[in-house]
């Protein structure tokens, strides 16, 4: 799907066999290359050769994060893992280590160690802008971006063996910072009166997530999916405190992992300045009225101000920096 994809788009390649590239865009991906799907390997391949050459950039998922913390022992606990190989997780993990040999799995973590949590793309056309779209996995949080930046000594990636343990730590702020980047803020709804609530899939949750995303409501029903407590959130406003998670900036953001349904007005899928790109490529969760069939999304950025439905691909009709 992603060969078939780069090649509508433009996208060739390097005699024949190498990189694609593009003559005019750099292709941007938004991380969680691994742990679905039948082809990981030669996406991993694929991407990195993208990558070496510079034709593309990516950014880290959670799925990588985990993967990571799944292969490395603590350097003074023998036989422990920053995480920790329980079934579940294990489970989680299982299509990536039965397609991957362990040293190609060794080589691919290590590459996943260099990867940035977020980046800031210059103007396509103007060489002056600085800082004109921001690509994150999951959330664009600048409390969260200086508290990574703080404990990484200025950068926006993880690069030490201890600072992997102190990400992995839950009780430090590292790990907080990089649970909002990579998975999104949730919000505890026990304050709000629910104690408890059951998801779409029917689990039971205390915790729900916020729509960080939506800057035009304050209100907890618009904000988080509450499931069977829908009607309790429609009168409540949620929290300054939990507000402040809100994306208030005015330059576009492009991110992931929040598995959007391909619905026919694309209402829950961007904003004027946040575009999702993940659109269940892999696997479907269970679909909505009206939602189209599972597929790769990309949007193709030309250094616009506001987000433009349109250049989503293929879900815009027209072919316009390239995020996927």
């Amino acid at each position: 799907m992603l060969v078939e994809r780069l090649i509508g788009m433009g996208y060739t390649r390097r005699g024949g066999e190498g990189a694609f590239s593009h003559p005019v865009y750099h292709a941007v991906f938004v991380g969680d290359l691994i742990d679905r799907g039948p082809q990981q390997l030669e996406t991993l391949q694929l991407v990195k050769a993208m990558v070496d050459a510079g034709s593309a950039s990516i950014v880290m998922g959670n799925h990588e994060f985990n993967a990571v913390a799944y292969a490395t022992e603590h350097p003074e606990l023998p036989g422990y893992f920053l995480r920790p190989h329980t079934a579940k997780n294990t489970r989680q993990h299982q299509a990536f280590l039965d397609q991957l040999t362990p040293s190609q799995q060794r080589y691919y973590i290590d590459w996943f160690r260099t990867w940035p949590l977020w980046l800031t793309l210059p103007h396509p056309t103007d060489s002056g802008a600085v800082g004109s779209a921001r690509v994150v996995h999951a959330c664009w949080h600048e409390e969260s971006l200086r508290t990574v930046e703080n404990a990484c000594v200025g950068q926006n990636r993880i690069n030490t063996t201890d600072q992997w343990i102190l990400a992995n730590d839950r009780e430090s702020a590292l790990y907080h910072a990089v649970e909002v980047l990579l998975k999104g803020p949730e919000l505890d709804l026990r304050p709000y009166g629910i104690d408890e609530f059951r998801d779409k899939d029917g689990h039971p949750r205390q915790r729900a997530r916020l729509c960080w995303w939506k800057q035009t409501t304050t209100r907890l029903s618009e904000l988080t999916e509450l499931g069977d407590h829908a009607s309790v959130g429609q009168g409540v406003d949620v929290s300054d405190d939990d507000l402040s998670y809100l994306y208030r900036g005015n330059v576009p953001v492009f991110y992931g992992h929040y598995w959007r349904q391909n619905t026919p007005v694309h209402s829950d899928d961007f904003t004027d300045y946040t575009a999702c790109v993940d659109f269940s490529a892999v696997v479907s969760r269970k679909p909505v009225d009206g939602a189209g069939p599972p597929t790769l999304v990309a949007y193709r950025w030309d250094g616009e101000k506001t987000i433009d439905e349109q250049h989503y691909i293929p879900h815009g009709s027209a072919h316009r920096a390239d995020i996927r």
